[in-house]
C-alpha cells in the first residue's frame, strides 16, 4: 500500500511540475510577443509544442505569429519561409484538434497572407479556400466572435478590392462585438484576440 501511495504522489508531482513548466513557458512566450519579439516568441511556442505534443495551442500560436509577420513582407523568399512554417504548424494543430474553428480561422488568415502578398498569383486559387475555411468554422461555432469578425473583415477587404460597398459588412463586425462581450476563453492561453480590431473597424464604419 505504501508503494502505491508513493507512486501516486510521484505521479501527481510529475504532472503538477509539467503543468507548471507549461504555464511558465506560455507566459514567457506571450510576454516576448507583447514586447514585439515575434521570432523569439514563435521559437518559444515551438519549444513548448515539442514538449506538449497533444496540445494544439502552441502549434496554433507558431502559425499565427508566422502569419502575422508575413503581412506587409516584400521579400518573397522570407514570406514563403514564414508561411510554409505557418502551414506546417496549422497541419500539426489540425491533427490534434481536427474540428476546431479557431484553427480554421487561422488557416483562412494564412491563405489571406498569400493573397495579400500577390493577389494576381494567389487570389484565384486561394480565395475559395478562405471562404470554405470560414464557412466550416461558422457551421461548427457560429457564435465564435473571431469567426464572425474575421469573415466580415475578409468580406470587407474583398469588397474594397472590387470597388464595392463595404457598409453591409459593418453590421457583421458590430455583431462580432456583441459576441466578444460575452465570450469567455476556455483558459487564459486560448485564443481571445480580435475585439480591439473589431472596435477600430466599427469606428471607421461610422466615420
Amino acid at each position: 500500500m505504501k508503494k502505491v501511495i508513493t507512486v501516486l504522489i510521484l505521479l501527481v508531482s510529475t504532472i503538477t511540475f509539467a503543468q507548471d513548466q507549461y504555464t511558465k513557458g506560455m507566459e514567457k512566450a506571450f510576454a516576448l510577443w507583447g514586447e514585439g519579439k515575434m521570432v523569439e516568441a514563435s521559437n518559444m511556442f515551438e519549444r513548448i509544442s515539442n514538449a506538449e505534443m497533444d496540445n494544439w495551442l502552441p502549434y496554433y500560436y507558431v502559425a499565427q505569429i508566422n502569419t502575422i509577420i508575413s503581412f506587409g513582407e516584400k521579400d518573397k523568399e522570407k514570406l514563403t519561409q514564414q508561411l510554409e512554417k505557418a502551414q506546417q504548424f496549422i497541419d500539426l494543430a489540425k491533427a490534434i484538434s481536427p474540428e476546431n474553428p479557431e484553427i480554421m480561422v487561422q488557416q483562412a488568415m494564412t491563405y489571406t497572407a498569400w493573397i495579400a502578398f500577390d493577389g494576381a498569383t494567389y487570389g484565384m486559387s486561394l480565395s475559395g479556400k478562405v471562404l470554405a475555411a470560414y464557412a466550416a468554422a461558422a457551421e461548427i461555432e457560429p457564435e465564435n466572435p473571431r469567426v464572425v469578425f474575421s469573415k466580415a473583415e475578409w468580406d470587407m477587404g474583398s469588397a474594397k478590392y472590387f470597388g464595392q460597398d463595404t457598409a453591409p459588412f459593418c453590421k457583421d463586425i458590430e455583431r462580432s462585438l456583441e459576441l466578444f462581450a460575452n465570450f469567455k476563453p476556455v483558459s487564459k492561453f486560448h485564443p481571445n484576440w480580435g475585439e480591439d480590431r473589431a472596435k477600430a473597424m466599427v469606428a471607421n464604419c461610422k466615420e
